[in-house]
């Protein structure tokens, strides 16, 4: 097609062609845009992430069941099944021996006191020995009465609360019912067998006798 053009049109078209071209100023500083950026093209400023700490999270805690109250010295409510003690008391002038648990009165029962001159020693003393089917020497002859004999003087149970270190005195039983109620013996105290097997079965060893006039 250049060659239908007249020198004077291929001219000016070269002319045209050689314009000079706008090139954008760069400043001495390599790495700074003089021309500003669109906006479009800016990041924004990252906003700083502050970490919100996350609570520990407290451990509940169980109440105590108001049906469980914790019992104080002041609340803790007496044992009504505690037994109160027991003791003897002895009239040898009522020849009669009761039995008590605490202050009260349970049981009354007949007795042979001592004799004159060998009467059952007033005071208080304590239960020292608990025999079944004890043995009985006599105190002059030391004739021995095997336990377990019908003719037993003792019968079948001891209760001594006393001695002077050779001799005893206590409660026991008889083979002769009839001496019950009277100042029959040596200083002991004779009780019906069935009577002294049952004081045998609540008395211990340091439980109180007390003798009275």
């Amino acid at each position: 097609m250049l060659k239908y053009l007249t020198r004077p049109a291929i001219l000016s078209l070269l002319l045209s062609l050689l314009a000079p071209i706008s090139i954008p100023q760069i400043s001495q500083a390599a790495d700074v845009i003089t021309s500003p950026l669109p906006a479009s093209s800016l990041e924004p400023a990252p906003t700083p992430k502050t970490s919100t700490p996350t609570p520990t999270p407290t451990p509940a805690l169980t109440p105590t069941s108001p049906s469980t109250p914790a019992l104080t010295p002041s609340t803790i409510p007496a044992n009504p099944s505690v037994e109160q003690p027991i003791r003897l008391e002895i009239s040898r002038s009522k020849r009669r021996v009761t039995l008590y648990q605490g202050d009260v009165a349970v049981k009354s029962y007949a007795i042979a006191v001592g004799k004159p001159g060998w009467e059952t020693p007033l005071g208080t003393w304590r239960v020292q020995q608990k025999l079944r089917n004890p043995i009985w020497i006599h105190p002059f002859t030391g004739e021995a009465v095997k336990g377990g004999d019908p003719d037993n003087p003792l019968g079948r149970h001891w209760i001594g609360f006393w001695t002077n270190g050779k001799n005893w005195i206590g409660f026991h039983g008889t083979p002769n019912p009839k001496s019950v109620g009277q100042a029959a013996s040596h200083g002991c105290v004779r009780m019906y067998n069935q009577d002294v097997e049952e004081i045998f079965q609540k008395v211990s060893l340091g439980t109180p006798v007390k003798v009275m006039p």
